[in-house]
């Protein structure tokens, strides 16, 4: 631009001038000189701007990494309060995220008892009084729970002006400091409230000052006034019980000889009324001369007396203790029960005889094993493990009795068991083992099973009885309104077994009934059910195949018993039967109606003349009515 200017200036000017072309030449080339130093001076200028942009931009990244990766909090703050900027360590320090913090206030974020301060250093920053601050205060945490920490920081002003712009704070969390003080203070407060309140005593020996001098607790302890023991540095040694001295004076040898880094006995000491009191004396010498007499020694002194009271009342306790033992395990020992205990770690503790012969593993063996070596019990009916372990957190203790368990041996051999677990539990409630007693329950078990199954099952045939058979309809009733399918229940009466009673006895009449039994379990599949009801009647429910498979079993029902050739005292008797049907399904009604349907059907059968099938009509499902003789086929 400048070149420009000067070279329209000579093309204005020249001319007037009339200069010539020397004169022309000069002008150019001044303008060219002119043109290049002004280039030069603006590209040094640039240059310079250039350069202090960028120190200014190092500078602010200095600054910026500086507050981002600094372990303590820093926060720019407004003059107002407001949180400019924050870094993460302080937004982490209270548990805010950035965007959190920094659309809050200091006044926001302090605790209320220290708002006072916040505020007195930011009016004496206004007003000049002060460029940087140093102060501790607690911040409160955005769940609410305090904080300490501790400020320092300065007040940043315009150049030109100095007039204060923002503050740039450093926040560190002191905290875990404020606490460990507080901690040791409070523990030097127990300290010396527990010497106190204990009746520990103080004694200290000097020997250029004259002797030995005692804290009053302890002239107290033994019943003298403050200083009436001071002085003789001897004179607590005519004290000590006659039986104690030799302790005492071999403890003092040896601290003195430096076998021992300080010196401890426990002895009795006579009080001024005449009774003994335990003391726990320990001290140290903490100065001797060139010759290794000892100058100055410091120590306590307490009163153990109660303590010596509870050991000795201990003794007599452990004495008792062992003798109860003594006689739990001539108990144990004695029982006819079996007993094995387990510790916390459910490791065998004790067994006796009768456990050793139930589970055939000796003690010795037995000792120290795992539960499950030597006693393994499942149960009966799942034949699943029953677990023995400790109670679970916040599970009442409680005694499992279980009856139905079986133990398996190692050799594979069982037995029926009763079995009473009980956990042990020490008196903070903590688990310590287990207590597992039990018995051979094999005879009892077998008679409990004889019993249940003659309550099931017909004494004469080893069918099912009429009681069990019922709750077996009532069950199979409730599935079919529950989930549908159907079932087919026969009423099976005998024909001519009246004639067989009446000619060979009711022994033939017995004997052909169980003949009968047979031909059915045999006929019939595995699934299906077959029970007595009572004299020569059966039923039998076909849960397997279709509907139509009922008037096909029913069919071969009736000709195996017709094909039975049944003979008593060498004469042939031939009988038959009669079977009436009836569906088990959904809307069928109860069971007194089914059975009195297959009933009416059967009765239909007899009336057709005998040997054959009815079926009730499913006409009769609809007013569950009992099925009338005319209404069979």
């Amino acid at each position: 631009m400048t070149a420009g200017l000067v070279a329209l200036t000579a093309s204005i000017l020249l001319p007037a001038l009339e200069l010539g072309p020397d004169a022309l030449k000069v002008c150019l080339q001044i303008s060219v000189a002119v043109a290049a130093v002004t280039l030069f001076v603006s590209a040094l200028f640039i240059r310079k701007i250039i350069d202090d942009r960028r120190q200014i931009a190092e500078s602010e990244q200095r600054f910026r990494r500086a507050m981002e990766d600094s372990a303590i909090g820093v926060a720019i703050v407004g003059l107002d309060g407001r949180i400019l900027q924050a870094n993460p360590a302080f937004a982490d320090m209270l548990g805010y995220t950035r965007v959190e913090i920094e659309a809050l206030t200091f006044f926001q974020i302090t605790h209320p008892d220290d708002l006072q301060i916040g505020r007195e250093t930011m009016t004496s920053l206004k007003e000049g009084k002060i460029h940087s601050f140093h102060f501790q205060k607690r911040y409160l945490r955005k769940d609410g729970t305090p904080v300490w920490a501790q400020l320092a920081g300065s007040v940043i002003h315009e150049e030109e002006t100095g007039r204060p712009l923002y503050l740039v704070s450093q926040i560190e969390d002191i905290d875990a400091r404020k606490q460990a003080e507080a901690r040791i203070a409070e523990a030097e407060t127990r300290w010396n409230f527990a010497l106190t309140s204990t009746g520990q005593g103080i004694w200290s020996l000097d020997m250029r000052k004259g002797g030995t001098t005692y804290s009053e607790t302890w002239v107290k302890m033994l019943g003298y006034a403050d200083g009436e023991l001071d002085g003789d540095p001897d004179r607590w040694l005519t004290m000590i019980h006659p039986d104690d001295r030799e302790v005492v004076a071999e403890a003092d040898r040896a601290h003195l000889a430096g076998e021992t880094p300080f010196f401890e006995a426990e002895f009795r000491m006579r009080h001024k009324d005449g009774h003994w009191v335990w003391i726990l004396d320990r001290g140290k010498a903490i100065e001797r001369d060139g010759e290794g007499r000892l100058i100055r020694a410091i120590g306590s002194l307490t009163d153990i007396t109660e303590r010596k009271e509870t050991e000795a009342r201990l003794m007599v306790s452990a004495a008792l203790l062992a003798d109860e033992k003594e006689r739990l395990r001539v108990t144990l020992h004695s029982i006819g029960d079996a007993v094995i205990c387990t510790d916390a770690a459910n490791r065998i503790t004790f067994m006796n005889p009768i456990a050793e012969k139930l589970t055939g593993v000796e003690v010795g063996e037995g000792m120290g094993k795992v539960l499950g070596h030597v006693y393994w019990a499942v149960d009966e009916e799942s034949g699943h493990r029953i677990g023995l372990t400790r109670p679970s957190a916040g599970e009442r203790p409680h005694c499992d009795q279980n009856t139905r368990a079986v133990l398996v041996r190692r050799d594979d051999t069982r037995c029926s068991i009763r079995q009473v677990v009980s956990p042990i539990m020490n008196d903070r409630e903590e688990f310590c083992g287990l207590v597992i007693v039990f018995q051979d329950f094999s005879d009892a078990r077998a008679l409990q099973r004889q019993l249940a199954y003659a309550a099931a099952h017909d004494a004469l045939t080893g069918l099912a009885n009429r009681s069990s058979f019922m709750r077996t309809m009532e069950d199979l009733v409730d599935q079919c309104r529950l989930n549908g399918g159907e079932h087919q229940f026969m009423f099976v009466d005998l024909d001519h077994f009246k004639a067989v009673n009446d000619t060979g006895g009711h022994a033939a009449g017995d004997a052909l009934l169980k003949r009968v039994a047979d031909t059915l379990r045999n006929v019939l599949g595995a699934e299906d059910i077959v029970a007595r009801l009572g004299g020569d009647e059966f039923a039998v429910i076909l849960k397997s195949g279709a509907a139509e498979r009922g008037p096909i079993a029913a069919r071969s029902i009736i000709d195996a018993i017709r094909n039975l050739n049944f003979s008593w005292d060498g004469r042939l008797h031939s009988i038959g039967a009669s079977i009436g049907l009836a569906p088990i399904r959904a809307g069928c009604g109860e069971v007194d109606e089914i059975i009195a349907r297959a009933d009416a059907a059967c009765y239909a059968a007899k009336a057709a003349g005998r040997g054959c099938v009815s079926a009730a009509p499913d006409e009769a499902l609809k007013d569950l009515a009992p099925l009338p003789l005319a209404a069979a086929s």
